[in-house]
């Protein structure tokens, strides 16, 4: 699926999830929330040599590795039963050595909608990640991968503390597809992947305000 026939799907869907929320309910309560978290897991994107203090060692960075944090919105019915959750946050891991790094970056757009319960909080919904991108500076210099935009799916589950912090668990499936890249022989010890997915877990936290 192209980038842009991609962002239309997530659009059409993220609009239907925004709406199926206050249709369930009189009243809504719209807040504006922050969050942050860490992914793990997923295929390899690349793995490079890295030296440090006189030793060498290969790592690798995986498609769902990364920190990210973010910010959006949060609608909440009256009844306190439903929430739609739409957030663009801003992920990214670096493998970082006495003469390079490597970086890893992705924004990833998320519209989720889920059930509450007193104190939990189940769902999820669709994830758009744009730029997806992988870059050397230093020793690395050269190092490019550029992948379309990619539509995938969110499953997460959360602890819901005080109606305004949640902290949670969510497992992420997106493919991205290569479209252009460009290597470092001397120290890429593979050529970045064409078609790597998340396929993996992560923690996050987020509050509303």
């Amino acid at each position: 699926m192209t980038g842009r026939v991609s962002l239309k799907s997530f659009t059409a869907m993220a609009l239907v999830i925004a709406a199926a929320v206050p249709a369930t309910s009189n009243a809504v309560d719209v807040r504006p929330i922050i969050k942050a978290g860490f992914g793990l897991g997923g295929d390899t994107v690349v793995s490079v040599g890295v030296s440090n203090s006189g030793s060498s060692s290969t790592r690798s960075i995986k498609a769902n590795q990364g920190v990210f944090f973010g910010g959006g919105a949060s609608i909440l019915t009256d009844s306190k039963e439903f929430e739609a959750e739409v957030s663009l946050s801003f992920k990214f891991y670096t493998i970082a050595a006495q003469n390079g790094r490597v970086d890893w970056t992705v924004l990833p757009l998320d519209a989720l909608v889920f059930y509450r319960m007193p104190n939990v909080r189940l769902g999820g919904g669709l994830t758009y990640h744009l730029n997806p991108s992988l870059s050397g500076s230093g020793a690395a210099g050269g190092l490019n991968a550029k992948y379309d935009d990619a539509l995938g799916f969110v499953l997460q589950g959360d602890y819901v503390l005080k109606n305004r912090f949640n902290f949670g668990l969510r497992y992420t499936n997106v493919e991205y597809k290569r479209t252009s890249f460009q290597a470092n022989p001397l120290i890429v010890a593979s050529t970045p992947a064409a078609n790597p997915r998340t396929n993996g877990v992560g923690f996050v936290f987020s509050m509303s305000f």
